[in-house]
C-alpha cells in the first residue's frame, strides 16, 4: 500500500485563502491522509502566539461597533472561508442557541394564556408527554386545566362522549366558567382514562353482543304488533297495529298515555319537541300535540295506506301504497299545505327520506328513486335489488336499503353505484338504520344484525367479516328499530318493544372474552 504525502484540506475560497494561509499561524490546518480507498480527516491545531489575543480583542472591538446587518455580513464572509469540518463545529455551537422553550418563556412575559392555548390543542398522548418535559410545563397544564378542556372538546365533537357524560353524570363538572366551580386538574386527569375504559367496554359489548335486555309488553287488545317507534332519553313513542299510539316512560317502562283517533293501524310516525305526526292504513296523516296528545290536524290526501313519512325544517314528505309521494310545506302544526305530488314508482312506495338536496324513495317495484328537494324534479333511479325494497336511510352521499330479496345494499347517491351487498338475513329486511360506525338491520326472520359500516365501505374487506353480531330475542317479525351509541330499541310483530342496552351490562356478562374494539390510546404517568 502506497501512502500519499499529507495534503492540506482546501475550500473553494481559492486564491484569497492561499495568500493569507501563511499570514494566519493561529488557524487550524486540516490534513487529508488517503490510502487510495478511504481518507481520514485529522486536525492539527497550531499553537497560539502572543499576538492572537490582541488581534482577537481588536476584531471584537470593531465588530461591536458595526450595525447588525454589517455584523451578519461579516460573519457570513468568515463562514464562507471555512471548511466543512469547521462548519460542523459552528453548527453544534449554534443549535442549542437557536432552541427556545417557548412554553416556559411565555409565562415569564405574563403570557400564560398563550402557553395554555398552545398546549390545549394536544391530544391525550401528547399531553401526557408534555407533562414530563419539566415542572414549568406541568404547571401550565395543571393551572390551565388542560385535561378538563380536552374532555370538554371531546364532549362537544363526539356524540359518544356527550352521551356518556350525561349517563355517567360527569357532565356536571364540565363547562364551568370559573375554576373555583369545579374540581382540580388532577380530577380530570384521573377521569380521562376511566372514560376511555368505559368507551372500550361499550365497543366490546357491541362486538360481542353483550347487553342488558329490557322488554315492554304492549298487550294490544285486538291485533298484535308494533309497527313503528321513536325514542329519546325520557320516552318511547310507538305506533301499533291496533290503531293506537302509546307513549312509554323510558325509565320505568310504564305506559304514560294512549292516543286514539286513527281507524287503521299506525304504520309510521315521527315526533319533535312540539308535535307527533303519524301515518295510518286509514290513508290519513294526523298531527298531535306531543305534550297533551290532542289532535291538531288531519291530512286527507292519499288514496291508500300511508306507509312512511319524514319531516324536518318546515318540509314533510309522505308516501303511500297508492304509489305516490306527497311533498308538504309545514309552516306549523295547523298550517300544512301540499306543495307537489311525485309520481314515477310502479308499486307501493314503502319508505322516504330526505335532506336539503335530495328526496329518496324506495318501492315495491325494486327501485330507489332520487328527486331534487328544491324543485321536486326527478334526478335518477338506483337499480340493483331483485325484489321490492322495504326500508332505507339516506345521509350525505350514502343510501342504505333493505329488500325482500333478503339483502342490504349500500349506494353512492351521486353516481348511483352500488358499493356493497350485505347478505345474511333469511327473510325480508324490514328496517335499517346506520350511523358513522354501524349498520343495524331487522328482518322478518326475527333477527337483528349489527354490521361494520366502515368495513362494508372498504372493497377490500372480506364479506365474512362484515356482520359483527346477530341478536335473537324477538319471537316475531322485526318491524322497526332505532339505535344510538349505547342501545338499540326495536319493535316486532310479537307485540313487544325491546331495549338492548350495551352500556349498563351486568358484571357477570363483562367477564366474557372481549373482542377487538376501537382503540383509544392513553399513556399514564
Amino acid at each position: 500500500m502506497t501512502m500519499r504525502p499529507p495534503q492540506p484540506c482546501r475550500t473553494n475560497t481559492s486564491v484569497m485563502e492561499d495568500q493569507n494561509e501563511d499570514e494566519s499561524p493561529k488557524k487550524n490546518t486540516l490534513w487529508q491522509i488517503s490510502n487510495g480507498t478511504s481518507s481520514v480527516i485529522v486536525s492539527r491545531k497550531r499553537p497560539s502566539e502572543g499576538n492572537y489575543q490582541k488581534e482577537k480583542d481588536l476584531c471584537i472591538k470593531y465588530f461591536d461597533q458595526w450595525s447588525e446587518s454589517d455584523q451578519v455580513e461579516f460573519v457570513e464572509h468568515l463562514i464562507s472561508r471555512m471548511c466543512h469540518y469547521q462548519h460542523g463545529h459552528i453548527n453544534s455551537y449554534l443549535k442549542p442557541m437557536l432552541q427556545r422553550d417557548f412554553i416556559t418563556a411565555l409565562p415569564e412575559q405574563g403570557l400564560d394564556h398563550i402557553a395554555e392555548n398552545i398546549l390545549s390543542y394536544l391530544d391525550a398522548r401528547s399531553l401526557c408527554a408534555a407533562e414530563l418535559v419539566c415542572k414549568e410545563w406541568q404547571r401550565v397544564i395543571s393551572e390551565g386545566m388542560l385535561w378538563k378542556k380536552l374532555i370538554e372538546r371531546m364532549v362537544r365533537t363526539d356524540p359518544l362522549w356527550k352521551g356518556l357524560s350525561e349517563r355517567r353524570g360527569w357532565d356536571q363538572y364540565l363547562f364551568k366558567n370559573r375554576p373555583t366551580d369545579g374540581p382540580p386538574n388532577s380530577f380530570y386527569r384521573s377521569l380521562y382514562p376511566k372514560i376511555i375504559q368505559d368507551i372500550e367496554t361499550i365497543e366490546s359489548n357491541w362486538r360481542c353482543g353483550r347487553h342488558n335486555l329490557q322488554r315492554i309488553q304492549c298487550r294490544s287488545e285486538n291485533s298484535k304488533g308494533v309497527y313503528c317507534l321513536q325514542y329519546d332519553d325520557e320516552k318511547i313513542i310507538s305506533g301499533l297495529r291496533d290503531n293506537s299510539i302509546k307513549i312509554w316512560d323510558k325509565t320505568s317502562l310504564e305506559c304514560l298515555k294512549v292516543l286514539t283517533g286513527h281507524t287503521g293501524s299506525v304504520l309510521c310516525l315521527q315526533y319533535d319537541e312540539r308535535v307527533i305526526v303519524t301515518g295510518s292504513s286509514d290513508s290519513t296523516v294526523r298531527v298531535w300535540d306531543v305534550n297533551t296528545g290532542e289532535v291538531l290536524n288531519t291530512l286527507i290526501h292519499h288514496n291508500e295506506a300511508v306507509l312512511h313519512l319524514r319531516f324536518s325544517n318546515g318540509l314533510m314528505v309522505t308516501c303511500s301504497k297508492d304509489r305516490s309521494i306527497a311533498v308538504w310545506d309545514m309552516a306549523s302544526a295547523t298550517d300544512i299545505t301540499l306543495r307537489r305530488v311525485l309520481v314515477g314508482h310502479r308499486a307501493a312506495v314503502n319508505v322516504v327520506d330526505f335532506d336539503d338536496k335530495y328526496i329518496v324513495s324506495a318501492s315495491g317495484d325494486r327501485t330507489i328513486k332520487v328527486w331534487s328537494t328544491s324543485t321536486c324534479e326527478f334526478v335518477r333511479t338506483l337499480n340493483g335489488h331483485k325484489r321490492g325494497i322495504a326500508c332505507l336511510q339516506y345521509r350525505d352521499r350514502l343510501v342504505v336499503s333493505g329488500s325482500s330479496d333478503n339483502t342490504i345494499r349500500l349506494w353512492d347517491i351521486e353516481c348511483g353505484a352500488c358499493l356493497r351487498v350485505l347478505e345474511g338475513h333469511e327473510e325480508l329486511v324490514r328496517c335499517i338504520r346506520f350511523d358513522n360506525k354501524r349498520i343495524v338491520s331487522g328482518a322478518y326472520d326475527g333477527k337483528i344484525k349489527v354490521w361494520d359500516l366502515q368495513a362494508a365501505l372498504d372493497p377490500r374487506a372480506p364479506a365474512s367479516t362484515l356482520c359483527l353480531r346477530t341478536l335473537v330475542e324477538h319471537s316475531g317479525r322485526v318491524f322497526r328499530l332505532q339505535f344510538d351509541e349505547f342501545q338499540i330499541i326495536s319493535s316486532s310483530h310479537d307485540d313487544t318493544i325491546l331495549i338492548w342496552d350495551f352500556l349498563n351490562v351486568p358484571p357477570s356478562a363483562q367477564n366474557e372474552t372481549r373482542s377487538p374494539s376501537r382503540t383509544y390510546t392513553y399513556i399514564s404517568r
